[in-house]
């Protein structure tokens, strides 16, 4: 069976996945331990959104079909326990056993475990501490996910993040200036060229993968279409954006209504009659004074993928090496 899907037939993209792959599983063509497709690669063959191929793995997971392993894949099962790739083991598995047999041969050494507590909250926090001082830029096109970038990701303690609008780096020389001292410029694939060419390459700009968080997508898909959805945001930039991710997530069927104003007043007819408010980060509470405790509110969240914030961060510790001149094993 090849896996398709057709927009036509009104049915969401993700569902026609999650079904198809369903009856693959049951019906016994894919096996126990047989690897799914990693996400991406079956959304770039099928012309979906990865946030497509998300939601179908996750609708698999929940009916106990399949499991996921952080930096494995994602793997078929029949009963619904969790099940480890076949030859391998779970990760967290094999970090237990790892400190069980340091534990043991510290027990040799004749030491307590108050010793080895606090050596190893000693040694911790030295690699927490290891990325103090850099400074990081984050460009971006919006403000919403320019102000949540910059609050949210965990990029190590004591890195410093700069927020930066692109509009604001076309136009201000000095702006352009400081960003060249930066130890690290860092945008969304989507800007990346744009953002190459207003710095001229003359420092790297990592381009990074920026995807709408699963359990939005999934909170989307059950709302009825039978009435409107306000997306209550701060600019037509990121309304744009979340409407083109509707779209690939084959939930183009949701009449949304796009509301930008602060005004109350402009505000509270807008949120009348409405099935649920999807909101940008930020703007929850404007709506929340407004609608009703029956009327679902989504925050439309946009996160960096694991496998480019597992670049980021070596890029950062790379940086930390070369200021530092140290030698360092992570």
């Amino acid at each position: 069976m090849t896996l398709t899907v057709d927009r036509r037939n009104g049915v969401p993209l993700y569902v026609q996945l999650r079904n198809q792959m369903a009856d693959l599983i049951n019906s016994g063509l894919w096996r126990r331990g047989f690897k799914l497709p990693p996400e991406r690669h079956l959304a770039e063959v099928l012309g979906v959104s990865r946030n497509t191929v998300s939601l179908a793995y996750k609708g698999l997971s929940d009916r106990g079909l399949v499991t996921s392993q952080q930096g494995r894949g994602t793997f078929v099962h029949r009963s619904g326990a969790p099940q480890t790739e076949p030859g391998g083991e779970d990760p967290e598995d094999r970090l237990i056993e790892m400190i069980d047999g340091l534990l043991d041969e510290v027990a040799e050494l004749g030491m307590d475990l108050l010793t080895v507590e606090r050596v190893f909250n000693r040694r911790l926090e030295a690699r927490r501490s290891l990325l103090a001082g850099i400074d990081v830029a984050f460009v971006e096109c919006n403000s919403e996910q320019l102000d949540f970038f910059t609050r949210s990701l965990e990029l190590g303690a004591g890195v410093r993040v700069l927020p930066v609008m692109i509009e604001d780096l076309k136009v201000d020389d000095a702006l352009r200036e400081r960003l060249v001292d930066m130890d690290l410029i860092v945008t969304t694939f989507f800007h990346l060229t744009e953002v190459r060419g207003i710095l001229d390459d003359r420092v790297e700009v990592l381009g990074i993968a920026l995807d709408p968080e699963v359990e939005t997508m999934v909170r989307l898909a059950q709302i009825p279409g039978d009435r409107p959805v306000a997306l209550v945001c701060l600019s037509e930039i990121f309304a744009r954006r979340v409407q083109k991710s509707l779209e690939q997530s084959g939930l183009a069927r949701l009449d949304t209504r796009i509301q930008l104003s602060r005004d109350p007043a402009e505000l509270a007819p807008a949120l009348e009659g409405i099935a649920a408010a999807i909101v940008s980060p930020g703007r929850r509470r404007d709506v929340e004074e407004l609608c009703s405790d029956a009327i679902p509110i989504i925050e439309f969240i946009y996160k960096p993928d694991a496998g480019s914030v597992n670049v980021l961060q070596k890029k950062l510790l790379e940086r930390h090496r070369q200021r530092r001149g140290e030698s360092i094993v992570i």
